[in-house]
């Protein structure tokens, strides 16, 4: 039995594949203990893991975002990537760090597993790798590490190699570490001397390839290839955590399993203040088509969402292990988890989202072949009903969806993951002095 700290970001999609993560290790009877939000306690402790909670500015609620985010509407585009990255990963980052650092101080975890958003870890990872824990990441956002071979994160841009691909992404990266990101950098080095260790010696978003090993939660199919892959990644699969959903299903299940073809729309747990950017277009676009579209609002209250149209039903929340069997396109704002759950099941997607990593999410869609992209987080009616149209009538979607689906299912991850701890805490115990 081995004894490990894991540690997130108090958001839905970055707590809860951490939290399954516990689950499993807790299962193969180790010790486990989770910094996260406060508000995950209940579900750390459901899981059968020790919960602690982020102190200060690190503990937020995703669920009231804007609360978080004061100025966020003030931004637009890269701009607001920025903005979203300072503010929900960067400055939270010493707050973080002090709360990861007394619990190794009282723990003495065999080693500590973060997700790759976890910025509070990067003081840890500049010190001496014999002085701490053995560090693993996993990738619960797409990858962002830089590449000769694909556009910098945050462009949501397809990859292009070649010789005049390889000058774009050196430009493109360049402007982005030089230029676009050059406080963000600042901001974070400044905290890091703050904490008493140096600067980074690369680009944050890069930083990851200081970890022991970095697990990125996808099949290496949905990511881009690269000629100058980091040695510390490897491709796990991915961890498909129990969606929240309600003790009963809602009246109408039963229609699913009518038929019309099913097309589920959801704008996530944080991005979902505005009904007017996603699910309300795709209401209205489907509202005269031979479908039962089904939507959920990510805890809000349904009546938000108006008058439905008589082809569609709602719920706060639902469960996407029974949900995705049933359905045949999925309709998102392209966060990462939901993404990856739908290709799990072989659903072909409309991705539509332009915060966070959503853009870059949206890209892998359409590169991949599984859906499309529309480009925008607020697509019109007409958009969106013309890709359910594509995604309905052309079974190269479907067909690409259910390979992608196959590759997921040959993936152990949380056999991967554990393993990758065992040999890591291993390795730590064969170089210690013998007692």
């Amino acid at each position: 039995m081995s004894a490990y700290l894991l540690c997130a970001n108090p958001i839905q999609g970055h707590a809860a594949p951490v939290i399954a993560i516990a689950r499993d290790l807790v299962a193969r009877g180790h010790e486990v203990t989770v910094l996260t939000g406060s508000r995950f306690r209940d579900s750390v402790e459901a899981a059968g893991a020790r919960h602690r909670s982020l102190p200060g500015i690190a503990d937020f609620d995703d669920r009231v975002i804007q609360d978080h985010l004061p100025d966020r509407d003030r931004y637009r585009g890269i701009a607001k990537v920025e903005y979203d990255v300072q503010r929900i990963f960067v400055h939270p980052l010493a707050a973080q760090f002090r709360a990861l650092e007394a619990l190794v101080e009282e723990l003495a975890p065999d080693a500590v597993l973060v997700e790759a958003a976890f910025m509070g870890v990067l003081p840890m990872l500049l010190d001496d790798p014999a002085s701490r824990p053995p560090i693993i990441a996993v990738g619960v956002i797409p990858l962002s590490q830089q590449s000769v071979d694909t556009a910098p994160g945050g462009l949501g841009m397809a990859p292009r190699s070649g010789a005049l691909g390889r000058l774009r992404n050196r430009v493109l990266n360049a402007v982005i570490t030089k230029v676009v990101f050059r406080k963000t950098q600042a901001l974070a080095d400044r905290t890091l001397r703050e904490l008493g260790r140096p600067a980074l010696p690369q680009f944050l978003f890069d930083a990851t390839e200081l970890c022991d090993r970095f697990l990125q939660l996808s099949p290496a199919e949905f990511e881009y290839p690269r000629s100058d892959l980091a040695p510390n990644v490897r491709f796990v699969g991915t961890v498909l955590p129990a969606s929240p959903g309600p003790t009963e299903l809602p009246d109408w299940w039963h229609e699913l399993d009518g038929d019309r073809p099913v097309v589920h729309v959801s704008q996530g747990t944080i991005d979902n203040k505005d009904f007017g950017r996603l699910i309300r277009p795709t209401l209205d676009a489907l509202a005269d088509r031979d479908v039962l579209v089904v939507a959920a609002t990510g805890g809000r209250p349904v009546a938000g969402l108006g008058p439905l149209p008589e082809n569609a039903r709602a719920a706060e929340f639902l469960p996407y292990d029974l949900l995705l069997p049933k359905t045949d396109v999925f309709v998102t704002n392209a966060g990462f988890g939901g993404t990856q759950y739908a290709l799990s099941h072989g659903v072909p997607i409309v991705a539509a989202g332009d915060t966070e990593d959503k853009p870059d999410v949206a890209m892998r869609v359409q590169w991949s072949g599984t859906g499309l992209t529309l480009r925008t987080g607020t697509p019109t009616p007409a958009a969106v009903g013309a890709a359910v149209d594509r995604l309905l009538s052309e079974p190269s979607f479907r067909e690409r969806s259910e390979e992608m689906a196959r590759r997921i299912a040959r993936y152990d991850t949380a056999a991967i993951i554990a393993d990758e701890l065992d040999a890591l805490v291993a390795a730590r115990r064969s170089t210690e002095p013998a007692r």
